[in-house]
């Protein structure tokens, strides 16, 4: 066990213990009331600790909830050095915890008792009993979880840091996946920081190793893969390999998040695999303007973030960086191999593995991917296009809403479609902005012929139909053309159509009872982009996801009546 270094106050010592917790600040640290606490005690036992003692450290997982009764609890986060900086310091009725209290993964996070202190500790299962039991109570802790993690990503000054180009392909991969996963961390752009070759050799760190992640001022690893990340960081969920689950859940975008969210919060032993992070190909999108419940739109990666831990709150688990390889179908329960070995036994599963963007058949694009060639186009993307012109494309709403995002930030955004216009393709309220847009222009009828630069993307050479070949100077161009069904992992398990989309609703008689989303093998279902003929829309994949937990239900009675 690490010995404790020096404390660095960069965050105000104390907070006020008569702060009601209906402000700004009182929302992320806020007092429990005398009736609260006393309801809490039937989910936890009582406990004196001694001055100095931590109740848990960065790096520790499954770790518990703690109310203060009587003394102070500071909370520390790594400064990147080795030492700890003080964030808060809880005192009697404030609790202990962030988003990670819900997904058990690794706490990013020290809990270190000031001076003699009285706690109430609650194991997290009960914590999550309670949780579900107390509406009042949970609905703070919920609101105090988010608005900690959302302090820990705004500050980032320690923890997680990166050193690397902020071009890199790597580099880009590897914010993209903490940033999907919720994890702060901090980029020293090699390219343009001056502190960065003083890191550089602090950490013994050659150019060509670059991107490296170091964590905590002490651990430093050289490219690493996600799932690289995911273990170090403590991202990666463990799971019990002899466990069957009622439900596995394949893919975190809009329509299994809804799947888990709607099975977990009825009582359904509920786990999700997701190969990247939450959101899907909506997690892609900079802006949503036209989803039900948000009048000033929500990103993509934004909503996913919400659903994912209303999910947890009803308990059910989030496996990240593991893809589905394989699906095992011919006996029950069923058994989703992972990519790395793993595999997890259900009584059902729901395909919601989504689908993703086709590549450009243009020679030598690979090389430009993550270099200038994106598939998504979030604030990481648009950083990049900052003083250069940027390419989208694609006609869909993916297109339109990354034109108008990154329209703010390039200096100009030549749109390329095929067809005669966006009418057909796109809502009306993208293309009026972007037919109204002075920093956009749409280019019908033509096609990418080329890609040019050294190194990094420079220029893209297109081609029209009324005979021009026009070469535009462009640092980076998206791709949001078509989709391609990731379904390659249910091979011979269920039918798909000769697109690769599972078919649903086969209309064989004895599968009616279970519903229009189960495939031509019961008990294995699909929504979401993954399904055949479904709406490509976010509100319909959570609709999908939310009303397939009532064929789920049947199945599962029927398994019971065998």
């Amino acid at each position: 066990m690490r010995q404790s270094l020096a404390i660095h106050r960069r965050h105000p010592a104390r907070r006020s213990v008569e702060t009601d917790f209906y402000d700004e600040q009182g929302r992320e640290f806020p007092r429990l009331t005398r009736s609260m606490v006393q309801r809490a005690w039937r989910y936890g036992r009582r406990e004196t600790v001694d001055g100095g003692q931590y109740l848990y450290r960065v790096g520790d997982r499954n770790v518990d909830l703690f109310i203060i009764l009587d003394g102070e609890v500071d909370i520390l986060e790594s400064d990147g050095r080795g030492g700890h900086g003080l964030i808060t310091t809880h005192q009697a009725n404030q609790f202990t915890g962030e988003l990670d209290q819900l997904s058990g993964r690794a706490v990013l996070v020290c809990a270190k008792v000031a001076r003699p202190t009285i706690v109430l500790r609650i194991p997290r299962s009960s914590m999550l009993s309670m949780v579900r039991a107390e509406p009042d109570i949970a609905e703070i802790m919920m609101r105090a979880f988010i608005l900690r993690r959302a302090r820990l990503q705004h500050s980032a000054e320690g923890g997680t840091l990166i050193l690397g180009s902020e071009n890199s392909a790597d580099c880009l991969r590897i914010r993209s996946f903490l940033l999907r996963n919720g994890y702060p961390h901090r980029l020293v752009d090699t390219d343009k920081d001056p502190d960065a070759r003083q890191a550089l050799d602090l950490f013994d760190i050659s150019e060509a190793s670059l991107p490296v992640v170091v964590i905590e001022g002490q651990t430093s690893v050289s490219r690493p893969t996600n799932r690289d990340l995911a273990e170090i960081l403590g991202i990666a969920e463990t799971f019990e390999a002899d466990h069957i689950y009622d439900v596995v859940v394949v893919g975190a975008g809009p329509a299994g998040l809804a799947a888990a969210v709607y099975s977990a919060s009825e009582g359904l032993d509920t786990i999700v695999v997701e190969a990247f992070g939450p959101g899907g190909q909506a997690g892609t999108s900079s802006k949503i303007e036209n989803y039900l419940g948000f009048p000033m739109g929500v990103s993509g990666q934004g909503l996913a973030s919400r659903a994912q831990v209303q999910a947890q709150r009803f308990g059910a688990r989030l496996v990240v960086a593991r893809a589905a390889k394989r699906l095992e179908c011919t006996s029950h329960p069923f058994k989703v191999e992972l990519d790395d070995g793993q595999v997890i036994s259900a009584r059902s599963v729901v395909v919601a593995s989504g689908a993703r963007y086709r590549r450009l058949n243009v020679p030598g694009i690979e090389l430009f991917e993550g270099q200038g060639v994106h598939y998504a186009a979030t604030a990481l993307e648009g950083r990049l296009c900052a003083g250069s012109d940027a390419v989208v494309v694609g006609g869909g709403n993916s297109a339109g809403q990354a034109a108008v995002y990154l329209s703010a930030r390039a200096r100009h955004v030549h749109i390329l479609i095929r067809g005669n216009g966006l009418s057909d393709t796109m809502s009306d309220y993208l293309v009026q902005r972007i037919m109204q847009s002075s920093s956009i222009t749409l280019h019908t009828r033509c096609s990418v012929t080329a890609l040019e630069g050294s190194g990094r993307l420079e220029l893209v050479r297109w081609a029209c139909e009324d005979g021009r070949d026009i070469a535009q100077p462009a640092a980076n161009l998206f791709l949001m053309i078509g989709a391609l069904p990731n379904t390659d992992w249910l091979e011979g398990c269920v039918n798909l159509d000769r697109n690769g989309f599972v078919v649903t609703a086969p209309g064989a008689e004895e599968l009616q009872e279970f519903g229009q989303y189960v495939t031509s093998r019961p008990g294995i279902f699909a929504v979401g982009d993954a399904r055949s003929k479904s709406i490509k829309r976010v509100a319909s994949s959570v609709g999908e996801g939310s009303v397939v937990v009532h064929s789920i239900h049947s199945w599962l009675a029927s398994l019971q009546q065998r």
